[in-house]
This record gives C-alpha cells, structure tokens and sequence, in this order.
C-alpha cells in the first residue's frame, strides 16, 4: 500500500512539475520509474509488469504521449529483477529486499538505478523521435536525462530515507 502512495505521488509529481522542465533543452526528470524500481524484488512479476504498465499508461493518459511511457515502464519492469540479479550475484540474503541506498550497497544501488534508467530513457526518446537521422541529439538527450532523473531519484531515496529515522 505504501509503495502505491508512492507511486501515485509520484506520477502527480511527473505530470505537474517533471514534464514541465527541461534543463539546457536537453535533460527531463523522469522520476515517477522511482516507484518501479523500488518495488519489492520477491513482489510477484505480474503484479510488478501491471503495477509498471498502469503507471506508464497514467503518464501517457496525462501527458498525451500514447503507449511511450506504457512500453518503456513495462519493458523496465521486467528488466528489473535479472539487472537486479546481475548487480547482486544472485546473494539470496539480498533477494527479499526493497531496492533502496540503505538496503543495498551503494555501488550496488547506484548501477541499479542509473541501468534502468538510461534503459527507459532510450526508449522512451527513440521511440519519440523514431528517426535515427538525429541520432547524436538523441544520445545526448538519453545520457542528460538519465543522470537527471537518477540524481533527482537519489534524492528522493535519501529524503524517504531521512524520513524514516
């Protein structure tokens, strides 16, 4: 329940403010894939690819971008478990956790974050564009967008983290 709080807030958060900025014309914040990301691993894969599918489908219903956010949130979702595998070495001690800065290394949680990131920004901005004739353009907008969206996302984590103690 508090992980749907969450990304309700999150995704008010996307549509009010995130989809309004756009720093040096090329860096989006995508923070409402925080919500995704931090969704328990043990959390059931098909709830965790509808819980994805309903969020990308609400920013696309309130940003007019049909089935862009839908894809992209989805196909994260389920990368999400094998990156997050990948990052751990299959430690089973980590297998039952919710993805977060204290829960996990921070290397480990960093390389976590910033992946799924940049999976979802190049997706989401090349099938925006849809053309490869831009391509220098759109590279620089998935790099720059994903290092904002995972500096602001970071943030978040520490607030929430802050929060608790």
């Amino acid at each position: 329940m508090r992980n749907l709080v969450l990304i309700l807030i999150l995704i008010l958060a996307q549509v009010l403010i995130c989809n309004h900025i756009m720093l040096f014309g090329v860096a989006m914040p995508i923070i409402f894939i925080y919500g995704i990301f931090r969704l328990p691993i043990s959390l059931n894969p098909k709830t965790v690819l509808t819980i994805a599918f309903i969020s990308g489908f609400l920013i696309d219903i309130l940003s007019d971008t049909p089935g862009l956010n839908s894809l992209a949130a989805t196909v994260v979702a389920a990368l999400r478990r094998p990156i997050y595998g990948a990052y751990t070495g299959g430690d089973d001690s980590l297998q039952h956790l919710t993805p977060s800065i204290s829960t996990l290394p921070p290397a480990i949680y960093i390389k976590y974050l910033i992946t799924l990131t940049l999976i979802y920004c190049t997706l989401v901005f090349f099938i925006e564009y849809f053309s490869f004739t831009a391509v220098g353009a759109i590279i620089v907008k998935i790099i720059a967008s994903t290092l904002l969206s995972s500096v602001v996302m970071l943030g978040i984590d520490g607030l929430m983290r802050a929060s608790r103690s």
